[in-house]
């Protein structure tokens, strides 16, 4: 059985053969290789080496509070109906802000800040404007960056949208998952239709520069046809970028899940129908395939830094400023610097402790030695740009390629067999058969978790 992407036949038996769990590669080494050997004293030097470098920043602040729980949620939440218990939690993210950045060479120019969750909009206006008056407060903000945040459409409104973006909001995201309403109400996600064109007339109204939804393919009661409305629907809605996430059940992970028909689930032979239908849909629909679950617009960043070569990967996805190092605020936000990683606690009550004792609230992180540098750029070339010019890696680490990497090109050969890569003197080459198995590509230079495969979810 095959189907067609950009002109190219993909065999689903070819997918089924290699579709086994491995990393998202939203980090090289991934966030389970942090170690709480790693402290704040380390992650101190870490920042100091950073300010040597002087390269543009990335910030990226969490709020982790939602009023309900979605099901499929895979996210760091606290739940909570009572919003007063954000009031602690933002003065205490300005304590770390502020002792953070007495670290940071704030010169640095910011060219993107994020405000992810949970739900960043769970938070007053007035709170905010708090936030971010301390926020402009301790760094330089580029007056061309890129400022987004993610919003829950079931709790905004149009005075809330507007605000976003005269404060300096100008990309926005938010979840749709799925339009039908017996798949909502089993996720306990019920937006109605209506509500979802309301808040997209809303945020065209403000003019914000990029907007992004985020659908979900493998939700109870699905089926290729109720998913292909959806994706028609979500084409109606014209957003700048569609990203297609492939829902993992892992209910002894993620509780919640326990609320799940997983009777309901549709089979494995059904989810790569769904995709198969979506891929074609979107392509056929003037979105570009970004990479593994992302679609955009010809004429949006995500399609321009992928075109130049500034594609890049990082904790939020896919991302345009290759060369910032990003510092994360808030309970269980992760700062990916150039050879440090350092994750804050994710308990609240030990965020909180942390920052009392006037250390930075760092729980976990690693010190990357020069192999993983090595391999997070090789890896991160397989996954942001589908190709890999081997003489680039050997100039900037002083190695031969394919004797640094002899036992992985062996494996590469058994793909390149299966057409899922093509193989040169300089080059590797992620074909349109293997871009939806990039990550089982990507994996196979990966010395910390290829022998550790279980631990993941599964790439389709």
């Amino acid at each position: 059985m095959v189907f067609l992407l950009p002109g190219v036949k993909f065999d689903l038996d070819m997918i089924k053969k290699y579709d086994h769990p491995a990393p998202r590669y939203t980090s090289y080494p991934p966030a389970t290789e942090l170690s709480a050997a790693f402290t704040d004293t380390d992650f101190k030097k870490a920042i100091a080496a950073s300010n040597q470098r002087q390269t543009p920043l990335s910030l990226y602040f969490h709020i982790p509070f939602c009023q309900s729980a979605c099901y499929f949620c895979g996210c760091n939440t606290v739940i909570s109906s009572n919003k007063n218990i954000a009031k602690p939690y933002l003065e205490y993210l300005v304590r770390e802000i502020e002792n953070t950045a007495a670290f940071i060479d704030t010169e640095r120019k910011v060219l993107q800040i994020h405000w992810g969750g949970g739900t960043p909009n769970y938070l007053e206006i007035e709170q905010v404007e708090f936030l971010w008056k301390h926020i402009r407060q301790h760094f330089t903000i580029d007056p061309q960056a890129e400022i987004s945040i993610e919003i829950n459409p079931r709790y905004i409104d149009r005075d809330y949208i507007l605000f976003l973006r005269q404060i300096g909001f100008n990309r926005i995201s938010f979840g749709i998952q799925d339009f039908n309403p017996e798949v909502q109400i089993a996720v306990n996600r019920v937006q109605p239709e209506a509500m979802l064109f309301d808040v997209m007339g809303w945020i065209k109204e403000a003019q914000f520069e990029s907007v992004n939804v985020d659908l979900i393919y493998g939700l109870p009661h699905q089926t290729q046809q109720t998913f292909r409305e959806t994706v028609k629907k979500t084409i109606a809605l014209d957003p700048d970028r569609i990203v297609v996430f492939n829902f993992a059940y892992i209910p002894w992970v993620k509780p919640a899940q326990k609320n799940i028909p997983e009777a309901a689930l549709p089979l494995p032979q059904e989810k790569l129908e769904i995709l198969k239908m979506t891929i074609e849909e979107l392509t056929n629909n003037e979105y570009l395939f970004i990479g593994m679950d992302h679609f955009a617009k010809s004429n949006d960043e995500l399609a321009i830094a992928q075109g130049n070569g500034s594609l890049k990967r990082n904790f939020q996805g896919y991302t345009t400023h290759a060369e910032t190092e990003m510092f994360g605020f808030g309970a269980t936000s992760i700062s990916m610097l150039e050879d440090a990683y350092a994750q804050n606690h994710k308990q609240l009550k030990d965020y909180y402790q942390a920052i009392d004792a006037d250390v930075l609230p760092t729980s976990k992180g690693i010190k990357l030695t020069q192999d993983d540098m090595i391999r997070r750029d090789t890896i991160m070339c397989i996954m942001s740009h589908f190709q890999l010019h081997k003489p680039e890696i050997e100039a900037k680490y002083h190695i031969n390629f394919d004797a640094y990497f002899s036992e992985e090109l062996e494996v590469l050969q058994l793909l390149a067999a299966d057409r899922l890569v093509n193989l040169s003197t300089n080059h590797i080459q992620i074909t349109d058969i293997g871009r939806l198995l990039v990550r089982n590509i990507a994996v196979i230079f990966d010395s910390h978790t290829r022998t550790r495969e279980k631990h993941f979810s599964r790439a389709i």
